[in-house]
């Protein structure tokens, strides 16, 4: 599974790129906005950072707007995937971007036959917000699953990218029902490597080793 991280915070994005376990980043206007940053200036900068799709996000709910910002955004960086609200107007723009060769992600999904519409209209990605669905008292990840088998039972090429990820078990689960991608905050990012046993094993191993150094002949 690949995995993005969901942030336009440089230095956060900067740090999780150094292990080399990032494929992509994607970011929206809350994100952009909490550190302050125009997308015309920050998506170039992050595109530098990440070696993969950075998902960048139209404002416009209208077709015709939806396309003239789309193409600016595509301009950015050869890696700028454009970001597209699941409505008609969206879908219909999605259509177009596809057309002229411009990679898409339908974002605000919360259903299987939204995410089917997506990719009939030739959505890049689709963008299920597994956590929002849970905040609902309903199953968010029964919607990826959803997702993934629908696509493979007609082998349509769009990539489910799991949203809304909201600890590391959702990252499992999301890889264990065939998501092709998550995206998730940079905080979970990091959670993803810890573990207690780890952290005390590693602990007896630097006692040990200083204990062995220090009798050494």
């Amino acid at each position: 599974m690949k995995l993005f991280i969901d942030s336009a915070d440089l230095s956060e994005i900067k740090e999780i790129a150094s292990m080399g376990i990032l494929d992509g980043c994607t970011t929206n206007p809350s994100l952009l906005a909490k550190v302050g940053r125009k997308i015309e200036t920050a998506i170039p900068e992050i595109c530098e950072i990440v070696d993969g799709p950075v998902s960048a996000e139209v404002v416009s709910v209208n077709y015709e707007e939806i396309l003239t910002e789309g193409r600016a955004l595509a301009k950015l960086h050869k890696n700028v995937v454009v970001k597209v609200p699941l409505i008609s107007e969206g879908l219909k723009a999605v259509k177009t971007f596809t057309k002229e060769g411009i990679k898409t992600n339908v974002t605000l999904c919360f259903s299987a036959t939204q995410a089917l519409l997506a990719a009939k209209a030739g959505a890049t990605f689709i963008s299920p917000f597994l956590g929002r669905i849970d905040d609902t008292s309903h199953e968010g990840m029964e919607l990826i699953e959803q997702i993934v088998t629908i696509y493979q039972n007609y082998d349509l090429p769009t990539q489910v990218l799991a949203a809304s990820i909201r600890s590391p078990y959702h990252v499992t689960q999301a890889a264990m029902v065939g998501a092709h991608c998550a995206t998730i905050p940079g905080s979970i990012l990091k959670q993803l490597i810890k573990h207690p046993l780890t952290d005390i094993g590693l602990e007896k191993f630097l006692a040990d080793a200083k204990k062995s150094a220090a009798t050494a002949k």
